[in-house]
């Protein structure tokens, strides 16, 4: 269990860092939603905010004021069963609440919360509220910044975020295949002193046939010969769903590619930049990951196999598409009332990613951290690993 001081340094660390990561913006930046899976970076401000004053601030502080009783209307995400809230593709909409007033209302938040934490002996349940509020952030934290950078990235100017931004590590080894053997595999979270989500829980074992795992992640060097050789034109490469995707969107690359006088150019939070072909590919959509692995004759590795073989890899910038399906471990309970509804109500027609990205907080990721998207998605730094 989280300590108290342990969790006051968190909370304070957390609540600067996505204000520190909005101190690059400009006002008008803050309202923008150009699709609906990207939210105004000024609605992660109050979303992020309204969490800690509905599930902790509310219940547990006798006679609290809320700052404002219409701001839950705005800033409620899909919590069903803690009230109405703005349609999703309507965040951008909103002029109001101003960026000012989001950031006076994280500041009272913020002083309420952590007045509380200064004067109450805490429940260990209020602790673990508390630490999934922190965490949550974190993951706002990162969708923020993807966030901006499709709200930059579309932008006809392409602006950068900041210069010193750096999205493209290169792996710089040589790559090789990792043997496993096949055998039992013990795969979820058992660390009892030590955060997961309930995603990760069910820790169980696995039965895994022999299989070799890449050590590196496919490169844009890589993913041109693909392109080059006409994989997104060749139809037995794709599943029939990502070829509707495909030709629907008129897809030819990844996201962020510009074709600039004959040459490669990607779109990054630090501008437009000349492709780096030996960087990590990035921006894939699962149809995209699955089709270059059937180009080379090989596959997508199932989350348990990269669980079993991770500390044989580097990993941690790319969210690395697997072929697993997102679905509960076994014994598998979600959590009673509106928190239950943070995991176990997505499990149905996405696909789990591992690893994390160069956008992912600071100390947020452990191996069995379990992402989920839908297939077509990529506007997050989503790139793949090989398996045979």
């Amino acid at each position: 269990m989280i300590t108290p001081e342990a969790l006051h340094e968190l909370f304070t660390e957390t609540r600067s860092r996505s204000e520190e990561i909005c101190s690059f913006l400009k006002t008008e930046d803050y309202v923008v939603q150009p699709v609906v899976d990207v939210s105004p970076p000024k609605w992660h401000l109050g979303h992020t905010t309204w969490f800690f004053e509905e599930f902790v601030l509310k219940p547990n502080v006798k006679d609290y004021q809320i700052f404002n009783d219409r701001f839950a209307y705005v800033f409620n995400s899909y919590y069903e069963s803690a009230g109405d809230k703005v349609v999703r593709s309507d965040r951008g909409n909103l002029s109001r609440p101003t960026v000012a007033q989001v950031y006076d209302y994280r500041r009272y938040v913020t002083e309420k919360l952590l007045n509380f934490l200064n004067s109450e002996e805490l429940s260990d349940h209020l602790k673990k509220v508390i630490e999934l509020g922190c965490h949550h952030e974190k993951q706002h934290q990162e969708l923020l910044l993807t966030d901006i950078k499709y709200i930059l990235g579309n932008n006809p100017l392409h602006p950068e975020y900041h210069e010193a931004f750096d999205e493209n590590p290169i792996q710089d080894f040589p790559q090789e295949w990792i043997s496993m053997d096949e055998g039992i595999y013990k795969i979820g979270h058992n660390k009892r002193n030590e955060f997961c989500y309930d995603n990760e829980l069910g820790y169980h074992k696995t039965f895994l046939q022999e299989y070799q795992i890449s050590n590196k992640l496919v490169t844009n060097r890589e993913y041109l010969e693909f392109m080059e050789d006409g994989g997104y034109e060749q139809v037995l490469l794709w599943h029939a769903e990502g070829w509707d995707w495909v030709n629907q969107n008129e897809i030819r690359s990844p996201f962020y590619w510009y074709k600039v006088d004959d040459a490669w150019q990607q779109y990054t939070l630090a501008g437009l930049k000349p492709l780096d072909p030996e960087a990590p590919v990035t921006h894939l959509s699962y149809y995209e990951a699955f089709a270059y692995a059937q180009w080379k004759g090989l596959r997508l590795p199932t989350e348990f196999e990269w669980e079993a073989a991770q500390q044989n890899f580097d990993w941690g910038n790319r969210w690395e598409w697997t072929e697993s399906a997102y679905s509960p471990y076994p014994h598998y309970t979600k959590a009673p009332g509106a928190l239950g509804e943070y995991n176990g109500k997505f499990m149905v027609n996405q696909k789990v990613l591992r690893g994390g990205s160069v956008a992912t907080a600071p100390n947020h990721l452990r191996p069995t951290y379990r992402n989920f998207f839908h297939p077509h998605l990529r506007w997050q730094f989503t790139g793949l690993r090989l398996a045979k």
